[in-house]
């Protein structure tokens, strides 16, 4: 037996990447439904490359009653509509928005990182899917606090337009083209040109200094990793298209060499290590896209502080940072609370 999964915001990057996961994965489902917003309605959606394709539905007049699993990738507004309604119907929602993140009754959860805090999920039948940036480096960190304990971590990101959506992604498009041509590159989606250029800036400045997106990183890494690390971060946008990359440094407590953290990273669940110390001997956004792994490359000892390990960490943020992580929260949530059978 299989379950039955509603995806909201299904005609988004996000919603799309979901379904295609689901299908690749071959998640087991009896009955799916697409649901967006009213604008969506009766748009055509391909359920990944299945052949199978579905007509868009209103999340005005949908009902979750009788449905088992929700994953949401509507945006925190809809969300904070429709998935309490969702999840009072009995329909366990996935959440991939902002909105739930520092709930403490809504477990944050990242399946190679902290499986077990799904169990909490019952609390408000809701379940919260990490920031992109995130996900991707607790991933990285997890394997290695288990070994050496992390105490401190500065982090920079190279994150691409995708994280802005489509708006975000056909902004780096037509200012690229733009200026070959010689027309105006005017910024909309972003503060400033993204083509040829990096923006200091994600989200919104806070009274700190920070931004939200900054923030995010650091709060949502204590929820899900261990609350006694000090994070530290600058989120930068860069033109690229998909796949975010992130400069790690990392303080431990214990001692840990280059080769011991390479040893680990190597056989840890999720990540893809790809270090050669030699031209192209590492990964990079363009080579991650499409692909489930987050990679790791240029392993190496700080020699600035004791137990100083510096790595450069690089997944497909629509993947790993969103959609995938959402599928296997759902794999997790049926091998553990819903199964069938």
């Amino acid at each position: 037996m299989g379950y039955r999964v509603v995806v909201v915001g299904a005609t988004g990057n996000v919603g799309r990447e979901m379904l295609t996961i689901l299908a690749e994965r071959e998640f087991p489902i009896d009955e799916i439904a697409a649901v967006a917003s009213s604008r969506s309605q009766g748009l055509t959606i391909d359920f990944g490359d299945s052949g199978k394709t579905m007509k868009c539905q209103n999340i005005e007049h949908f009902d979750f009653t009788g449905w088992d699993i929700a994953l949401f990738a509507a945006g925190s507004g809809p969300t904070a509509i429709y998935a309490p309604k969702a999840a009072a119907a009995g329909c366990v929602v996935i959440d991939n928005s902002s909105l739930y993140r520092m709930d403490p009754d809504v477990p944050l959860i990242v399946p190679e990182v902290n499986p077990d805090a799904i169990d909490g999920y019952k609390k408000k039948n809701i379940i919260a899917n990490p920031n992109c940036s995130t996900a991707q480096m607790v991933v990285a960190l997890k394997p290695l606090h288990d070994f050496a304990k992390i105490k401190r971590v500065v982090v920079s990101t190279y994150q691409s337009v995708s994280g802005a959506g489509k708006a975000g992604m056909d902004e780096l498009f037509e200012q690229s083209r733009n200026i070959f041509v010689g027309d105006p590159a005017e910024p909309k989606t972003f503060t400033k040109q993204i083509a040829f250029n990096v923006i200091p800036h994600i989200d919104v400045f806070l009274d700190d200094g920070s931004t939200k997106e900054e923030w995010k990183m650091v709060a949502e890494t204590k929820k899900i990793l261990d609350p006694k690390v000090k994070v530290t971060a600058t989120c930068v946008r860069v033109p690229v298209f998909v796949g975010h990359s992130e400069s790690i440094n990392i303080e431990f407590e214990n001692e840990i060499s280059a080769k011991e953290a390479q040893d680990i990273l190597r056989e840890a669940p999720g990540i893809m290590l790809v270090d050669k110390r030699e031209d192209g001997g590492y990964i990079t956004p363009i080579e991650c896209v499409g692909d489930f792994a987050t990679f790791i490359s240029r392993v190496r000892e700080d020699s600035t502080i004791e137990n100083g390990i510096n790595l450069w960490c690089v997944s497909d943020n629509l993947r790993k940072g969103a959609a995938l992580n959402a599928v296997q929260i759902a794999e997790l949530l049926g091998r553990r609370h819903l199964k069938k059978g």
